[in-house]
């Protein structure tokens, strides 16, 4: 049973193929149909050779026909069908060979060959069937030299085009080496280019780590220079003060009136320079790391009233009102450095404000105590709020004729507050005023006491290389144990744990030498240590937190609202296992 033909389909020519001649004739008529009808020259020559390599290998069986037609399609295609009677057929040689150049079906049962070339779009027309049945009429009747000068004539052209192919490979196979040369040298170049680069980043890292060793050097210089002079001025400027006054004083004799004028100048006159030289070395302490606060509870009424005792009628001519306000809120701070903070504030704004108001306001904010002075100054330009925090800056203008001053106020102010665990923060307007607010963390909240009965833990160790944490919390520590040892260092803890056995053991998770999760695994894989409590503090954010490594812990605190309550409740058992335990007012 053969194909059906498409609808559409036009035939073209019908050859019989007895003899050799027949198959010259067929291959040169494959051709030429293929050309009338669009196809390209190489595939013209696929579709002959094809037609004459499986038209020999039928040759001599029983009414072999070959029917050339034009069949319509997406894209339409030119098809020779071969039909044979008796015979073997076609071999598998011949039909591998035909498959490599052109479409070609087999359909034994009907004893058919399906050869199917692919023609351009849009050539399956009424002119293009007819061209084509034209060109194969003149064909007819070409004798075995004109077939064999076709065929010569298409090999001679296919090896044209070979040798143009092979030509256009090796232009091609030029430029791409070339190319490839170009890239190499390219690269070669970057890659110079590269390690001189690298070789200048490490040459200036080198120069900026010695310019940043010299820097260390001249700033320790520089503390350890205020330190010596500050120690050395203040011998001498003590002894002036202390003249000054055996002199004022009316028991060491008569002093007339401009004597004692000029005495008194001279004693003002040396009490502020050992304020000055006061401030020196508390700034020069702080550097050195040397200053340290010591943490008890602030009577926030009395220092208030000293503020405001000790700087009425401080100003310009009385034209400035302070107000300083009262509170008792509880505080657990470093009351010395406290009040030269607000001193340095409420000093500042007055000095710098002709007319209106300087006031201090207290108010509570959650586990913090909050501090504002608030002046109707000259304010400060933006582009300085930075740099007057700067030992030694101070901001040039006008306003700065007949009022004295070092620039060491706000930076000290600043440093202080830092070593009691709070931040000052200033904002400013030129011709507006200035506002300072500090905020220091009140230590103890309301309502947190010492657990009844007297202190918990007998022995309790605490880890952390925070000297200033450390320092902060101890007051909160000793009314939880009757004894606390304080370790540095992360590497010394297991072996101070074993030597002391405390009741408990407070530990931070970051430290440098080793850090808390490695310190919390010696001491649960230690059978004469794990039963020991241990309570980690950390200021890192609980999503970072490894949950898994602090298994062991009794709780994790966060260290920014830490508390006497929450300490207590953890030491005694009451705090949940799982990490970052929540704070009293919800946060974590």
């Amino acid at each position: 049973m053969t194909s059906t033909p498409a609808e559409g389909t036009a035939h073209l020519a019908t050859i019989a193929l007895t003899t050799e001649q027949d198959v010259f004739a067929l291959r040169r008529t494959g051709k030429a149909a293929a050309q009338a009808l669009g196809a390209e020259r190489q595939d013209q020559t696929r579709l002959a050779t094809a037609l004459s390599e499986l038209g020999r290998d039928l040759l001599g069986s029983s009414g072999l026909r070959v029917t050339l037609s034009a069949v319509p399609g997406a894209p339409p295609v030119l098809r020779a069908a071969l039909f044979w009677g008796d015979g073997p057929g076609p071999g598998d040689e011949s039909l591998r060979a035909a498959s490599r150049l052109v479409t070609v079906r087999h359909e034994a049962r009907s004893r058919t060959l399906l050869v199917e070339q692919q023609l351009t779009a849009g050539t399956h027309t009424a002119d293009g069937v007819q061209r084509a049945r034209d060109l194969l009429v003149q064909h007819t009747g070409s004798s075995v030299l004109e077939d064999a000068r076709a065929q010569t004539s298409d090999l001679i052209a296919a090896l044209e085009e070979s040798r143009a192919q092979r030509e256009e490979l090796r232009r091609l196979n030029e430029e791409l080496e070339e190319t490839n040369r170009g890239v190499v040298a390219l690269y070669s170049e970057l890659s110079a280019e590269l390690e001189e680069t690298n070789r200048g980043v490490v040459a200036l890292y080198a120069e900026l780590e010695e310019k940043s060793h010299q820097l260390r050097q001249a700033s320790e210089a520089k503390t350890r220079f205020w330190a010596n002079v500050s120690h050395e001025l203040r011998t001498p400027v003590n002894s002036v003060v202390g003249l000054a006054r055996l002199l004022l004083d009316p028991v060491s004799g008569g002093l007339d009136d401009e004597q004692r004028r000029q005495v008194s100048l001279i004693s003002a006159s040396g009490a502020t320079l050992l304020a000055l030289v006061d401030e020196l070395l508390d700034v020069a302490k702080a550097e050195s790391g040397r200053l340290e606060p010591h943490l008890a509870p602030v009577d926030l009424r009395a220092v208030l009233g000293q503020l405001r005792g000790t700087l009425k009628g401080y100003g310009t001519r009385g034209e400035v009102e302070l107000s300083v306000a009262t509170s008792e809120l509880p505080l657990l701070t470093d009351e010395v450095m406290l009040t030269r903070i607000l001193r340095n504030l409420l000093s500042n704004a007055l000095k710098f404000t002709e007319q209106g108001a300087v006031n201090l306001e207290v108010a509570a904010d959650g586990d913090h105590v909050v501090f504002t002075v608030t002046d109707t100054g000259v304010g400060i330009p933006e582009d300085e709020q930075q740099q007057i925090f700067e030992e030694f800056y101070q901001v040039r203008g006008p306003h700065q004729r007949g009022r004295s001053g070092t620039g060491l106020g706000l930076p000290y102010a600043r440093r202080l507050t830092g070593l009691l665990g709070g931040t000052l923060v200033l904002t400013s307007r030129p011709g507006s005023g200035t506002r300072v607010t500090v905020r220091l963390p009140a230590g103890r909240a309301a309502g947190d006491t010492a657990p009844a009965g007297g202190p918990a833990l007998a022995v309790l160790v605490t880890v952390d290389d925070d000297e200033a944490f450390r320092s902060t919390v101890r007051p909160v520590l000793t009314q939880l144990a009757g004894r606390l040892i304080e370790v540095g260092e992360g590497g010394l803890a297991s072996a101070t744990v074993r030597a002391e056995r405390p009741d408990a053991v407070l530990l931070d998770l970051h430290m440098p030498d080793m850090d808390g999760y490695a310190v919390l695994a010696e001491l649960a894989a230690d059978p004469a240590l794990c039963g020991i409590p241990v309570v980690v503090v950390t200021s890192a954010p609980a999503e970072s937190l490894d949950a898994a490594r602090l298994a062991h812990a009794r709780a994790v605190l966060d260290k920014s609202t830490l508390s006497l309550a929450q300490l207590a409740s953890a030491f005694g058992g009451e705090a949940p296992k799982t990490p970052y335990t929540a704070g009293e007012d919800g946060r974590q």
